[in-house]
């Protein structure tokens, strides 16, 4: 059940609204980024087995940041972070819903259409978590099912010589090969996140630092092999330029295929799909920021539950404010999809990298159980793989560090306000550093 539950966390609106994207800076090998994305998630989730054996407790990065180093505004930082890659991630899914796929079935303007995407997500986290939850069961099994759609009529087609399988060996980067494959490697982890939420399940196991790094590396692997699969079918079946210029890639590749498969059949699922990835990072942020302010980290008022609903609708709403924004700003950014998606993707790489360090640090510090030991190059080697990718060389745009340094910027505006207005002026007490670290 754990490795279902990690499939299902990593599977999304990336893989079926982004493989076009990653075929405009590599041409046909669009499954060459994302093996080298699963590679360094898989070094990373290494480290996060290690912890999460150590210190099995539902809290991920925000615990192991601050056992590592001790200091509760790094610790809140950290963990607004993880917060706001899923408001920009729900943001840029919204952005997805409004694409061609929706086009299959109605006629929309794509803000308009985002933007009701997000209200209607909104109401499903607003009426419960148990209602959420079954959503997202049954949303998991239908994108699943789409993508395995994808690959069966594609290796039909495949085998009944439509296409050309020499496309996936084309590597044909504007920018270089070198540069055009981190840029990939860079927007198509988008596509791969979603394993690091399945550390919050560890005090839900049972022998985690025995179970859990085997359904991790399990459930990565069996999602990278899909993955490239995907990949590989897509460009050969579809022209990388006709990839490009799709807002729905796969798509084309089913109606590529020439089976008969409905299009607006296949464009529901993908909807679908689109839709569990924002539902379950808003109920992430919102479950993240209620937590916060229950412990008095960020101001009281976003802890509010509904009094018959008993969900943090102030948490929620909040949230969903921001997400609004951020899908209203891509009307000034250019490829807005690209920008949020890419803003999600260096949040988190940053949260990686700080993970990585503190498996580093915290091995000075050993526990008295047994547990999975990552290798002792997998750490470093991971934090620096996690920086390069979220660094300039691998052609992150300007605008993506300000869009992801203001939503954190909001993080440090609540910190300051919590701070300095509902208590004295700098004061911090020992309940709320240790909230930080365990809540």
């Amino acid at each position: 059940m754990l490795i279902v539950l990690i499939v299902g966390d990593i599977l999304g609106a990336g893989i079926y609204a982004l493989v076009g994207n990653l075929a405009r800076h590599v041409g046909g090998a669009v499954w060459l980024p994302l093996a080298i994305g699963f590679a360094v998630a898989a070094l990373t989730a290494a480290s996060y087995a290690e912890l999460v054996g150590k210190y099995p407790r539902a809290a991920g990065a925000a615990l192991y940041t601050h056992r590592a180093f001790r200091r509760p505004f790094f610790t809140f930082v950290v963990a607004f972070a993880v917060l706001m890659s899923g408001v920009s991630s729900a943001s840029a899914a919204a952005l997805m819903f409004g694409g061609k796929y929706l086009a299959q079935l109605v006629e929309a303007p794509r803000l308009l259409a985002a933007l009701g995407f997000l209200g209607a997500i909104t109401a499903v986290n607003f009426i419960g978590i148990s209602q959420s939850i079954k959503v997202n069961l049954v949303l998991t099994a239908i994108e699943l099912g789409g993508l395995l759609i994808v690959l069966a009529v594609g290796l039909i087609a495949i085998l009944g010589g439509v296409g050309d399988t020499s496309r996936a060996l084309a590597l044909d980067a504007p920018a270089g090969p070198a540069a055009g494959v981190l840029a990939a490697t860079a927007l198509g982890f988008y596509a791969l996140i979603g394993f690091e939420d399945s550390v919050n399940l560890a005090e839900e196991c049972r022998a985690p630092a025995r179970t859990f790094p085997r359904a991790l590396f399990v459930g990565i692997t069996l999602t990278g092999v899909l993955y490239v699969a995907i990949a590989c079918v897509a460009v050969t079946l579809v022209p990388p330029a006709q990839l490009g210029r799709s807002s729905a890639p796969l798509l084309e590749v089913v109606a590529a295929a020439g089976v008969a498969f409905p299009p607006w059949l296949f464009a529901i699922i993908a909807l679908l799909a689109i839709s569990n990835t924002a539902l379950m990072n808003m109920i992430m942020a919102s479950r993240l920021l209620y937590g916060m302010a229950r412990e008095g980290i960020v101001p009281r008022p976003l802890a509010r539950v509904h009094a018959r609903r008993r969900t943090p609708y102030v948490a929620i709403a909040f949230t969903v404010a921001i997400a609004a924004a951020l899908v209203l700003s891509s009307v000034v950014v250019e490829d807005g999809v690209a920008a949020l998606a890419t803003t999600t993707v260096v949040l988190l790489l940053v949260v990686f990298a700080v993970v990585n360090i503190a498996a580093i640090v915290l091995r000075r510090r050993p526990v008295a159980h047994a547990h999975f030991r990552a290798p002792a190059w997998a750490p470093p080697l991971g934090a620096a793989a996690c920086l390069l990718l979220a660094s300039p060389a691998a052609g992150i745009p300007p605008h993506v560090y300000v869009i992801a340094g203001s939503l954190v910027g909001v993080g440090a505006l609540l910190w300051l306000v919590t701070t300095r207005v509902t208590r004295a002026p700098g004061a911090l007490t020992a309940q709320t550093e240790a909230a930080l670290g365990d809540a």
